[in-house]
């Protein structure tokens, strides 16, 4: 390992880089804020200090040897490997700024109206939240952290599961089904009676309906809105019933506008997952909100009503629809 007490000068260093760029003393000293005689003596220096010569001299004109080229190669990537460290450390002093990116309808449904607590807490902190169906890359888009609804397979990030989620149909209070029914939907054989609302062409009915028993074709025919905030307005207007994901329900189940139907829920494929970048925890607001986020999770799902506490139901024999 080199011995540093031997290093030279820095501000010598920093002349003779400015100096071999310009091959011009007079603006190297422009450009380090001196006078070109100063930039002249600390070159000299250098040269007297390594016993080489590094500039050719003819008369105000200099040329750079070959050795000088050599030795400002190096001392260019060393000058510019501290000043990128350096900006690193004053960047985790400014005002922080937090891009987040999400799913539209996680943002939407369940993190935009829990997000106000995370701000009142850090207020030093501003954030960006950016909603988009498309995979962001954190490096190019310049984002700090991403909510991930999938299987967890991302390269190039950390990743760690936020939460399971669960489908599970809803409808409005007093819905009773199609052909002015006036039963109440007490069990999942009454889905014959009803209409199915599709919420997205990716998103089937199908592994629940033959979670709860049933012998019914997928839906078809009917409006598919890939917009779940759309998709659940309609259940709340009585057109029929939602197969719809817990975190995506929950508002509307609370304020008793649409209501669960059955006990019978299905664990999702996918899951929520929280990315960011391997160097993120260096930046507080990362290590801020990846805290917040993981505990306001565990505070929904100890509210009443959390799938994940409800035992699911087993498929038994099909049941015809009556």
């Amino acid at each position: 390992m080199a011995d540093l007490r031997k290093l030279p000068n820095l501000a010598a260093l920093r002349a003779f880089d400015a100096a071999a760029r310009h091959e011009c003393f007079s603006r190297a000293a422009e450009e380090v804020h001196v006078t070109p005689g100063a930039i002249s003596h600390q070159v000299r220096a250098l040269e007297e200090d390594l016993g080489l010569q590094l500039f050719k001299r003819h008369g105000k004109r200099i040329a750079i040897t070959e050795t000088g080229q050599r030795f400002a190669a190096t001392i260019r990537k060393s000058l510019g490997e501290i000043a990128q460290a350096a900006e690193h450390l004053r960047s985790l002093n400014r005002q922080q700024r937090l891009v987040i990116s999400v799913t539209p309808s996680f943002a939407s449904r369940w993190l935009a109206p829990r997000l106000w607590k995370f701000i009142d807490a850090h207020p030093e902190i501003e954030v960006v939240l950016q909603s988009g169906s498309h995979l962001a890359d954190l490096r190019l888009d310049g984002v700090d952290v991403g909510i991930r609804f999938g299987r967890g397979q991302y390269s190039g990030v950390v990743t760690e599961k936020l939460s399971d989620d669960y489908y599970y149909p809803v409808a409005a209070p007093g819905y009773r089904g199609d052909g002015g029914r006036s039963r109440k939907l007490t069990r999942p054989a009454d889905l014959a009676h009803c209409t199915l609302l599709r919420m997205d062409t990716r998103e089937s009915w199908q592994p629940w309906l033959t979670l709860a028993g049933l012998d019914l074709p997928e839906p078809s025919g009917t409006l598919v809105v890939e917009d779940s905030s759309l998709t659940l307005r309609h259940a709340v207007e009585g057109k029929g019933v939602a197969l719809s994901r817990h975190t995506i329900a929950s508002q509307e189940i609370a304020s008793g506008t649409l209501v669960r139907l059955f006990d019978v829920a299905l664990l999702c494929e996918e899951a929520h997952y929280l990315v960011h970048l391997p160097e993120g925890m260096e930046k507080p607001g990362v290590v801020a909100f990846r805290q917040w986020i993981f505990e306001e999770m565990q505070r929904f799902q100890a509210i009443p009503g959390w799938p994940g506490d409800v035992p699911k139901t087993p498929v038994r024999k099909k049941a015809k629809s009556p």
